[in-house]
């Protein structure tokens, strides 16, 4: 008896871990929701069976196993998201707005509910860049005919494949554990034909400020379309958004010799900026027609769009395009940046790799290789670097030189930027007290890594892996915006500068975490667990805090929290958190020592 009874609860453990297994990887794969329902009828039959059907009649429990296991491995092969556009508003049947006449066509897109906004999804801006026409400038937008129907958004440029299990774990990771959520969330479709603009506009209005969004993700990755920077509440703060599509990786930032002979500016490397310097004066030429007020934009970006926004800041070719200009986690304006910038020699050497990689003897060919085939290359292309055109000097000498193009900036990071992106070198090689001093000193020299490490002696004795990723943070992504200040605000600039601190259950303050706040999206996002009614009020607030400064180039007013000007001085800056107010910026220690490692390197 005994033994039936442990028999009974082993069998009843084991079909338990096994059925939670199960639906946890269902739950990874991110498929449609019917799958779970068949899998779990499954799983319910076999325990049936596994009770009813006595023992004496083992082919037929063999058979029931059988079976079992290979409705499991089909529901597997078929638990995935499925590839497909986004549609601009998530209403069954939106309403059409009204004919808008633009300067190359007209356009029709739909309202949003309750018909106060207007969204215009995937308006071509350039050329598509494919054919003779890959890594080449973007060039002019054909007039088209008819009517252009702009519901959906159009695909997302051509980038490595997402996977649905990727995508969950690293929810699982931000999120700190497992909130199981069986709605599948579709990918996004993707091509090399994306150069294409998203508006959001309020309906009815005219003379209105811009914004113009350019997206991050690496310069490799992302999209126009991100409900985090869904334009909608923008809109409806009188504020016209856009939203910028622009080749990435390597469409967008291939460089070779031949490339350079090609061109007619000499160019090569920068494609991926050229095409939003593109959409810029796109917008500029046809603000009139869809009620923007020229004089009156600013341009945006987070991670690698951020480090754009301080390009597009130092290019020529954007120069009296805009006035005012906001970065989030990232920037160039520093003497050596950390990333998304290699210099030309660097750029060259990758196109070449990727030349021999795909058996390649000349420019012709390699644009005949199908961009499927093309995008899985296994050199990264994620650096913007100094062509000549796109980029005569490096952002941090166009500064130096006080020959930036924007009038005012905002900008400002997360306090745990890096987090991120150390979780897999730390898992592999985890950083301890008795190994930090020496990786400091890999990463930074023997000298500087000394004072870093003893600057961070206390923090590395309570826990050094947090200090390694603070130390990172501040490296990476911090201490370049403290640069960008410092640069802007010799050049003439008015500077206000923050620091993100809001924690919450999901990305919190991590790099990206900041943007569902800003752009007044967490009614959007799919994880409101994670977010609280403080929450929702610090959206409110930073909406207000960037809609003021985009509409006069001062964030404060509407009884916010005064932000100071940053003065380089006292280091006094703006910070969203739990607590929204002027605070001292605690790195300035370890920026002195940054600062003086760039100056040797």
């Amino acid at each position: 008896m005994v033994k039936k009874i442990v028999k009974w609860i082993l069998f009843a453990v084991l079909f338990s871990l096994l059925s939670l297994l199960i639906i946890f990887y269902l739950d990874l794969a991110n498929g449609p929701m019917w799958i779970l329902f068949i899998e779990l009828a499954a799983i319910v039959t076999l325990l049936v069976l596994s009770i009813l059907i006595p023992k004496k009649l083992k082919l037929v429990r063999f058979a029931s196993v059988l079976g079992f296991i290979a409705v499991t491995a089909v529901m597997f092969i078929l638990a995935k998201p499925t590839v497909e556009r986004t549609k601009a508003v998530n209403d069954k049947n939106p309403e059409k707005t009204e004919v808008l006449t633009l300067a190359n066509g007209k356009v029709q897109g739909v309202y949003n509910s309750n018909k106060t906004v207007e969204v215009y999804a995937g308006i071509p801006y350039a050329k598509a860049p494919v054919g003779e026409l890959r890594w080449k400038e973007p060039q002019d937008v054909e007039n088209w005919e008819g009517v252009r129907d702009c519901s959906t958004f159009a695909p997302k440029s051509m980038q490595a494949k997402e996977s649905g299990v990727f995508n969950t774990i690293k929810d699982i990771y931000a999120e700190g554990g497992w909130h199981p959520d069986f709605n599948m969330y579709p990918l996004e479709e993707a091509s090399e034909d994306s150069l294409y603009l998203n508006i959001w506009r309020p309906a009815g209005k005219t003379n209105l400020p811009i914004l113009v969004y350019i997206h991050g993700g690496s310069l490799t990755s992302g999209s126009a379309s991100d409900f985090n920077i869904n334009g909608e509440t923008f809109a409806l703060n009188d504020v016209i958004m856009i939203t910028v599509a622009y080749r990435l990786g390597v469409f967008g930032y291939f460089a070779h010799e031949d490339l350079i002979s090609e061109s007619p500016n000499n160019t090569t490397g920068n494609y991926g900026l050229l095409d939003q310097i593109k959409a810029l004066k796109w917008v500029n030429d046809n603000a009139a027609y869809f009620g923007g007020d020229k004089n009156n934009i600013t341009i945006a970006g987070e991670s690698a769009g951020s480090s754009s926004i301080s390009a597009i800041c130092s290019s020529p070719l954007a120069s009296g395009l805009f006035k005012r200009a906001i970065g989030e986690s990232s920037s160039l304006v520093v003497k050596t940046p950390p990333h998304t910038y290699r210099s030309l020699n660097n750029a060259l050497k990758t196109g070449k790799s990727i030349m021999e990689e795909f058996g390649c003897s000349s420019i012709e060919e390699l644009r005949n290789i199908p961009a499927e085939k093309l995008v899985q290359t296994k050199f990264e292309n994620s650096g913007m670097t100094l062509d000549g055109y796109a980029l005569t000097k490096n952002p941090y000498e166009v500064y130096e030189a006080h020959e930036n193009n924007e009038e005012a900036l905002l900008n400002g990071y997360n306090v745990k930027e890096a987090d991120p992106f150390v979780i897999l070198t730390t898992l592999t090689s985890p950083v301890t007290k008795k190994n930090i001093e020496q990786r400091l000193k890999d990463a930074f020299g023997s000298v500087y890594g000394k004072q870093v490490y003893d600057l961070y002696k206390d923090a590395i004795n309570k826990n050094a892996a947090k200090a390694f990723n603070e130390i990172y943070s501040v490296y990476w992504f911090i201490f370049p915006h403290e640069s960008w200040s410092n640069m802007a605000l010799a050049a003439g600039d008015t500077v206000y500068r923050y620091q993100f601190t809001k924690e919450n259950g999901f990305y919190g303050t991590y790099h990206f975490g900041e943007v569902v706040y800003a752009y007044g999206n967490i009614s959007k996002s799919n994880k409101q667990f994670a977010y609280k009614d403080e929450d929702r009020l610090l959206s409110q607030m930073m909406v207000k805090y960037w809609t003021n400064f985009i509409k006069t180039g001062n964030p404060n007013g509407g009884g916010l929290p005064t932000w100071s000007t940053y003065n380089g001085v006292d280091k006094k800056v703006m910070e969203l958190g739990s607590n929204v107010g002027m605070f001292t910026d605690k790195y300035t220690e370890l920026y002195k020592i940054l600062n003086d490692f760039m100056d040797k390197k």
